[in-house]
C-alpha cells in the first residue's frame, strides 16, 4: 500500500461527517477528499521487482533454496556446483513474476479504461469534457442517456418532468428493472441553464463514506434554507442513466470513497489448501532434514575420533581442523546433499501442471456458450486443484441462476387452464423451440418478442368470451407500469418489477393494449377500440396487504374495482358464490406452483355509486390525516376489498438459465452445500429456490428468520436448531485444533435427521452477523441443506462468505455476474464470474469465468476433481521418488565414514529430477483420470473424497515417507549385498564404488518408474512414450557419458569411464535389478489388493463398474417432466414495492405526453369477417367435452349472466 493510501486510510478513520461546497474546488481540496481515480493494481514499474520478490520469498521453500544457494557458494562444505540450485530457482521466480506481471498489467489496463472515460464537468461557467480521474468532490457534472454515473452524485436537475431520472442499478444490486430518483424542487429549477448552475453554491453536510447502498442522510443549505437529503435524491456510481436525456449532479463521493468501491472489498492473494498444507509439510521436512544431518554429523565426529586418525597419514588434516570442526562442516555438507527431500523442481512442476490444467478449462468445448460466443476462461492458474475440494457454493440469484426474464407462461380463467399444448390424442406435449407459436398478426400493437403456444387462448379472446376479456382488461388496468411510445405503434414499458411488465405485455398481445396514463386516467386499446378509463384510486401494495387494487370508471360510466395479489389473500375476500370456482382455480394454482411458477390471483367487483362516493370522502380524509394515516387507510382498503368475484389466476415463469435445476441437483449429490445470497425480496428468492430444486416440498421444514431485533433473531435461530436437533445444546462444538494450523477454532459439522432449508432477511442477517451471534447463525445454517439470504448488501455477501471461511474447515466458491457480487468473489477461496447482462465487473474480479451457471458442474465435478486428483497423485509420487532417492544417501553415509560422499554419480544427481523422472510424472499429472467425464456426472459422489482431503494429507504424506524409507533400504542393501562378495564372469571384482553407484541408480530408476505405472489409471500414447522414453534416455545418456571418448576429452568431468558397459553386461547385475524392483513393488500391490478387497473406496467401486462396462456409459435418459402439485404459493405481489401507487396518482412518475395516435388496428371481435373458429376454439376437446363449458356446478358470475342475456337476445 502506498503512502497516499495509508494517509487516506487514516483520514477515513477520523471523518465523522462530510462537508462540501458546490463549484468551490479550493474549499473542497482543503479536506483532502479522494479524487475519482480508482486503483486496483498492486504494482508499478518501480515497485514490481522488490514487492514481487518479497512476496515470493514469503514462500518457505523459496527462502530455503536461497539459503541453500548461499551454502553452495562456500567451497569447504559444498560438494555440488552452485548452478544446480540457482538455475531452477531463477526459473521458478521468473515464471511466477511473469504471471504476476501479466495479471497486474491487465488490472492497470482496466483501471486506465475506467479512469479515462469522459464526462462533462462544469468548470469556469463552461461544460468541459474531462476524464473521470480528474473529477473532484464538489464538481457539477452533466450525464446523458445511457451513460454510467461517474461518482456518487446529488441529483440537481433533469430533462424529465418534475426533475425525475430513471436509472438501472444492475451493477449494484443485480436488478435490471428501472428505478426512479427525483431532485429537490429548489435545485430542479436550475434546469440546464449553465450560468445558474455555475452560480449554485449550495453546501452539503452529509454522512461520511460508507458501504450502505440503501441509505443516505444529509442536508443541503442553499439560499438561507436547509433541505433534507435522502437516498431518493442520490445517484450512485455504477448505475446507468436510462430514458433520461440529461441530468446534472453534484459530486459527493469520488473514486475509492464511492459506495460501489466501498463494497468491492480487498484483493487478497489466494492460495490453495494444498499450498497451505505444503508449507506445513515443508517445515516438517526441514526439521527432519536437520535431524538427519545432525545424526550424520554426530556419526562423523565419532568416526573421526575412532577411525579418522588412521587416515591422517595419507590424508593430513588442515591446521585447526579437529573432529568437532569436521563434524560441523559435515552437517552443512549433508544439508546440501540431502536437499533433494524438497527439490526446487517440485515447484517448477507444480506450476506446469496448473498451467496445463488451466488450458483444459480454456479449451473445453462443452463449456463454450455458442449463443454469446463465450468460452470458459481460467483467469488464474494457481487454484485449479482447489476446484476439486469445494464444500460451499455461494451464488447470486439474478443473472446467475435466472435470466432475469419473466414470461407469461400459463393462466386459469373461469376454471379452465391455458398454456399447455396437446396432440391429437389428448396427450400433453413438452414445449420447446420447435413448438408452434401463437400468431399475433391480428394485433399490430403486439410485442414481437412475446411468445405463447396455446392457440386456444387467443381464439377465446377472438370469440369475445366475457371472462377472458375481463381477465385481460384487469391486467391492462391494474398496475403501475409507465408506457413510452416514441414512434407510432412502438410501445415500450417501464415496469417497477419485471413480473408486472410481463403481465401487461401479455394483456397487450392478447388485444388489451395499455397505451398511456395520466394521474387520473388510463388509456388502453381493447380489441382495436381506444378506451379511456378514469382512475379514481390506487390501493397500493405493501408487504402486509400482498395485493394491489385500482378503482376505475369505464367509458360507459360503470364503477369497478380490479384486484390482483397472492391467492391466499384474494381467496379470503371472495364472495361466497365463488366457492366452487375457487376450488377449481386452487387446483390449478397448486399445479402451477408445483412447476415453480409465480402465481397470482385476479378478482374484480362492481361498486355502488353512493357507497363509493362515501368511501372516497373517507379515503381523502384518511390520506390527509396527520396521525394514524396508514392504519386508517388500511382499514378503508379492507372495507372495500370484500365480496370480490374471482376471474382466474396467472402463472409467470422467472426463467432460469438452462440446466440450473440439474446442476444444483448434481452438486447436492456431490455433498456441496449451496447458499443463495441475493438482493431480491424474500418471496422472489423463495420462488426461485423452489424452481431450481434448491428448496423442495419434501424438506422436513424451511425456517424463515425475520426478527427485527437481536433477541428475536437469536431466539428464531435457536428454535430452528432445536427443531432440527432436539437434544442439541446451546454451546457450539469445535473441531480439535490443528498442528501449525489457523488459530481460530473450526466449527464441527452436526448431523441432523432429515433435510431443512433456511431463509433469512437482510435486516435479520445484519444482527446474525454480529460478533455475539455469528456462531449461532453459522451453526443453524450449516445444519440446513440449503440457505437463502435475501435483501443482502454486497458487503453482507462478503461477510457471510468470510464467516464460513473463518469457522469451517471447508473450501468456498462464490459465483455471480454483477458488481454487487465482486466483494464475495474476492473473499471466497474461488471466485467465478458469469459473463452475463450486468457488465463485466464480476468477471474482471474472478478466478474463472463462463457464460452459464450450468457449466459450474463441469468445472467442479470434472475439471476440479481431475485437477485435484492429478495434483495429489503428483505430490505423493514426487515425495516418494525424492525421499527414496535421498534416503539412500543417508544409509550410504554409514559405509563411507560420514564423509558426505554421494552414492550416485554427480551427473545422475543433476539429471534425476530434470530429465529421468520429469516427463513421466508430468504426463501422469496432465493426462491421468480415474474415470471419464460421463462417469463423473453419473457418480457425483466421486467428488466427496476431495472435500475430505483423502487423496493428500499429513497422514498420506507420512505413509509416503514410510514407503520411501522401506524402498531406500531395499535399494541400498540389496545391491550392496549383491555386489560386496560378487565377481564378474571373467573373475574380476565388481565391488567398486563406481559399479555400485551405477547399479544403485539403475535399480532406483526402475523402482520409481514401476511405482509410477502403478499410480497411473489412464494410459495414453503420450504417457507411454514419456515412461519408456525416460528409461531409454537414461541408458543412452549413461552409456554416452561413461564412454571412452568423453573421458579422453575431459577426464576430470567424466571419471566413470566404462563403468556402465562393464557393470550392465553382467547377468547378476540384472538379476539384482529385477529383485529390487519386485521387493519395492510387492508390498504396494499386496496392500492395494487387500484395501480394494476389504475397504473399497467410491473410486474403486466406480472404476470396477467402468471395467465391467468395457465402454463409455450410454447417454443419460431424458428426464420426463413431472407434474406435481404444491401447497406453496408464489406471488407477483411479493416482488412489488410499496409506494408506486402514490407516485402514479401524484403525476410525479409521468413522462412527457406522447403524440396523438390512432388505435393501431381495426376491431376484431365476433363480427370480424372471414373468421372461422377451428380446432379447439370451435368447441373440440380431446377429452370429448365442450371446450368453453364452465367448470361443473360453478355458480354463475355477473359476467357470465351478461353473456347468457346477450346470447339470448341474439
Amino acid at each position: 500500500m502506498s503512502f497516499f493510501d495509508l494517509n487516506c486510510a487514516r483520514k477515513k478513520e477520523r471523518e465523522l461527517e462530510r462537508k462540501l461546497r458546490a463549484n468551490d474546488r479550493e474549499y473542497n481540496l482543503s479536506f483532502k477528499y479522494a479524487t475519482n481515480a480508482i486503483k486496483t493494481s498492486k504494482y508499478n514499474f518501480f515497485t514490481f521487482l522488490p514487492l514481487n520478490l518479497f512476496e515470493q520469498f514469503q514462500r518457505i521453500a523459496n527462502a530455503y533454496f536461497l539459503f541453500l544457494l548461499v551454502l553452495q557458494l562456500i567451497p569447504e562444505i559444498s560438494s555440488l556446483s552452485w548452478f544446480t540450485t540457482v538455475v531452477p530457482l531463477v526459473l521458478v521466480l521468473s515464471v511466477t513474476a511473469a504471471k504476476d506481471a501479466t495479471d497486474d498489467i491487465n488490472r492497470h489496463r482496466n483501471d486506465n479504461h475506467v479512469n479515462n472515460r469522459k464526462v462533462q464537468v462544469l468548470i469556469d461557467e463552461k461544460l468541459r469534457s474531462e476524464k473521470w480521474m480528474d473529477v473532484h468532490v464538489g464538481d457539477i457534472i452533466k450525464l446523458e442517456n445511457n451513460q454510467f454515473v461517474t461518482a456518487d452524485l446529488l441529483l440537481l436537475s433533469s430533462s424529465e418532468p418534475l426533475n425525475l431520472v430513471y436509472i438501472e442499478t444492475a451493477e449494484l444490486d443485480g436488478e435490471t428493472n428501472l428505478k426512479v430518483r427525483q431532485a429537490l424542487t429548489v435545485t430542479g429549477d436550475l434546469g440546464d441553464d449553465v450560468s445558474k448552475l455555475a452560480d449554485f453554491n449550495g453546501e452539503v453536510l452529509c454522512e461520511p463514506p460508507n458501504n450502505r447502498l440503501d441509505r443516505f442522510t444529509g442536508t443541503l443549505a442553499f439560499a438561507g434554507q436547509k433541505y433534507a437529503l435522502d437516498n431518493e435524491k442520490i445517484l450512485l456510481r455504477g448505475c446507468t442513466l436510462r430514458n433520461t436525456e440529461w441530468c446534472f449532479g453534484l459530486v459527493l463521493f469520488a473514486g475509492p470513497e464511492t459506495k460501489l468501491m466501498q463494497n468491492c472489498g480487498k484483493s487478497t492473494f489466494k492460495r490453495t489448501s494444498v499450498d497451505r498444507l505444503m508449507n506445513v509439510l515443508v517445515l516438517f521436512i526441514f526439521g527432519f532434514l536437520a535431524f538427519m544431518c545432525t545424526v550424520l554429523a554426530i556419526g562423523n565426529y565419532c568416526w573421526e575420533l575412532g577411525e579418522g586418525s588412521a587416515f591422517t597419514v595419507f590424508l593430513p588434516r588442515q591446521n585447526g581442523h579437529d573432529a568437532a570442526f569436521s563434524s560441523f562442516l559435515t552437517f552443512w555438507s549433508y544439508v546440501i546433499i540431502l536437499n533433494t527431500v524438497v527439490p526446487i523442481s517440485l515447484y517448477v512442476s507444480v506450476e506446469f501442471i496448473r498451467l496445463g490444467n488451466s488450458f483444459y478449462i480454456d479449451w473445453d468445448r462443452k463449456m463454450y456458450h455458442s449463443r454469446s460466443d463465450t468460452p470458459a476462461v481460467a483467469r488464474t492458474t494457481t487454484l485449479n486443484e482447489e476446484l476439486g475440494q469445494i464444500k460451499y457454493v455461494f451464488s447470486d440469484k439474478t443473472g446467475t441462476l435466472t435470466q432475469n426474464i419473466m414470461t407469461f407462461n400459463k393462466c386459469s380463467i373461469n376454471g379452465k387452464t391455458y398454456g399447455d399444448v396437446f396432440d391429437y390424442m389428448g396427450q400433453r406435449l413438452e414445449i420447446n423451440e420447435h413448438t408452434e407459436k401463437v400468431d399475433f398478426s391480428f394485433n399490430p400493437l403486439a410485442d414481437p418478442r412475446f411468445t405463447f403456444h396455446d392457440h386456444a387462448l387467443v381464439e377465446a379472446v377472438k370469440l369475445e368470451i366475457p371472462e377472458v376479456h375481463a381477465f385481460f382488461r384487469l391486467l391492462a388496468l391494474c398496475h403501475t407500469v409507465m408506457a413510452e411510445e416514441k414512434k407510432e405503434g412502438e410501445l415500450s414499458y417501464q415496469a417497477q418489477s419485471p413480473d408486472e411488465g410481463a403481465l401487461v405485455t401479455a394483456a397487450r398481445n392478447f388485444g388489451f393494449v395499455f397505451r398511456s396514463r395520466t394521474p387520473d386516467s388510463i388509456s388502453i386499446v381493447e380489441m382495436g377500440e381506444q378506451c379511456t378509463y378514469k382512475l379514481l384510486a390506487i390501493l397500493d401494495f405493501n408487504n402486509v396487504r400482498k395485493r394491489m387494487s385500482v378503482i376505475v370508471r369505464s367509458p360507459e360510466g360503470k364503477l369497478s374495482l380490479y384486484c390482483k395479489g397472492a391467492d391466499t389473500i384474494i381467496c379470503e375476500r371472495l364472495h361466497s358464490s365463488c366457492t366452487k370456482l375457487t376450488n377449481v382455480t386452487t387446483e390449478h394454482l397448486n399445479e402451477f406452483a408445483g412447476e415453480g411458477l409465480r402465481t397470482l390471483a385476479l378478482a374484480y367487483k362492481d361498486l355502488d355509486e353512493d357507497f363509493f362516493l362515501q368511501w372516497q370522502q373517507r379515503h381523502h380524509e384518511a390520506s390527509t390525516a396527520l396521525e394514524g394515516r396508514e392504519d386508517k387507510l388500511e382499514q378503508l382498503y379492507e372495507e372495500i376489498e370484500t365480496d370480490l368475484l374471482l376471474l382466474g389466476a396467472t402463472a409467470i415463469e422467472d426463467k432460469l438459465q438452462d440446466g440450473v435445476a440439474q446442476t444444483i441437483e448434481q452438486l447436492s449429490k456431490a455433498d456441496i452445500k449451496i447458499w443463495v445470497l441475493t438482493g431480491d425480496k424474500q418471496e422472489t428468492a423463495e420462488n426461485i429456490g423452489y424452481s431450481c430444486n434448491l428448496l423442495r416440498e419434501e424438506m422436513n421444514d424451511i425456517f424463515v428468520i425475520s426478527g427485527n431485533s437481536p433477541e428475536d433473531v437469536r431466539q428464531e435461530l435457536r428454535n430452528a436448531q432445536k427443531s432440527m436437533k432436539p437434544g442439541a445444546t446451546e454451546d457450539c462444538t469445535f473441531l480439535p485444533e490443528r498442528t501449525l494450523g489457523k488459530s481460530v477454532k473450526a466449527l464441527a459439522d452436526e448431523a441432523v435427521n432429515g433435510e431443512f432449508g433456511l431463509v433469512i432477511n437482510g435486516h435479520s442477517l445484519a444482527y446474525a452477523l454480529e460478533r455475539s451471534m455469528e456462531l449461532d447463525f453459522l451453526r443453524t445454517a450449516c445444519m440446513c441443506k440449503a440457505v437463502i439470504c435475501c435483501r443482502v448488501t454486497p458487503l453482507q455477501k462478503a461477510q457471510v462468505v468470510e464467516l464460513v471461511k473463518t469457522y469451517k474447515r471447508a473450501i468456498t466458491l462464490a459465483i455471480g455476474d454483477g458488481a454487487n457480487d465482486v466483494s464475495m468473489i474476492k473473499v471466497a477461496h474461488i471466485g467465478v464470474g458469469i459473463s452475463g447482462q450486468e457488465g463485466m465487473q464480476a468477471v474482471l474480479s474472478s478466478d474463472y469465468s463462463f457464460a452459464q451457471f450450468r457449466f459450474l458442474q463441469r468445472l467442479l465435478l470434472v475439471h476440479g476433481r481431475w485437477s485435484y486428483l492429478r495434483m495429489c497423485k503428483f505430490l505423493r509420487y514426487f515425495f516418494y521418488k525424492n525421499f527414496t532417492f535421498t534416503f539412500v544417501h543417508f544409509w550410504y553415509a554409514f559405509f563411507c565414514g560420514f564423509s558426505a560422499q554421494t552414492v550416485y554419480d554427480e551427473l545422475f544427481i543433476t539429471l534425476y529430477n530434470l530429465v529421468y523422472t520429469a516427463l513421466p510424472v508430468l504426463g501422469m499429472s496432465l493426462f491421468d483420470q480415474d474415470v471419464n467425464d460421463a462417469w463423473s456426472f453419473q457418480h457425483p459422489q466421486l467428488y466427496v473424497p476431495g472435500q475430505l482431503n483423502l487423496y493428500f494429507s499429513k497422514t498420506a504424506f507420512f505413509k509416503c515417507a514410510l514407503h520411501s524409507c522401506y524402498s531406500s533400504l531395499v535399494l541400498f542393501f540389496i545391491p550392496y549385498g549383491a555386489v560386496s562378495q560378487a565377481a564378474r564372469t571373467d573373475g574380476r571384482d565388481v565391488a567398486d564404488y563406481q559399479s555400485f553407484a551405477v547399479l544403485t541408480q539403475t535399480c532406483l530408476l526402475f523402482a520409481v518408474t514401476i511405482q509410477l505405472g502403478l499410480e497411473m489409471s489412464y494410459w495414453t500414447a503420450v504417457n507411454t512414450v514419456f515412461v519408456v522414453g525416460s528409461l531409454v534416455m537414461y541408458f543412452v545418456v549413461t552409456f554416452t557419458m561413461y564412454s571412452n571418448g568423453l573421458f579422453l576429452l575431459l577426464p576430470s568431468a567424466f571419471p566413470f569411464i566404462g563403468t556402465a558397459r562393464n557393470s550392465l553386461s553382467q547377468p547378476n547385475i540384472w538379476l539384482t535389478i529385477v529383485l529390487t524392483s519386485i521387493l519395492c513393488t510387492l508390498p504396494v500391490v499386496t496392500y492395494r489388493f487387500l484395501l480394494i478387497l476389504l475397504r473399497p473406496t467410491i473410486n474403486d467401486k466406480v472404476m470396477f463398474k467402468v471395467r465391467q462396462a468395457k465402454a463409455s456409459p450410454p447417454p443419460l435418459p431424458r428426464r420426463a417432466r413431472i407434474r406435481r402439485t404444491s401447497s406453496r404459493r408464489s406471488g407477483y405481489a411479493f416482488s412489488h414495492a410499496q409506494g408506486y401507487g402514490d407516485l402514479v396518482t401524484s403525476g410525479r412518475f409521468l413522462r412527457r405526453p406522447a403524440p396523438p395516435r390512432s388505435s393501431g388496428f381495426a376491431h376484431t371481435g365476433r363480427a370480424t369477417s372471414g373468421f372461422s373458429p377451428m380446432g379447439r376454439s370451435a368447441g373440440y376437446s380431446p377429452a370429448e367435452r365442450a371446450q368453453y363449458a364452465k367448470a361443473q356446478e360453478v355458480e354463475t358470475t355477473s359476467l357470465q349472466m351478461y353473456r347468457t342475456i346477450s346470447d339470448a337476445a341474439l
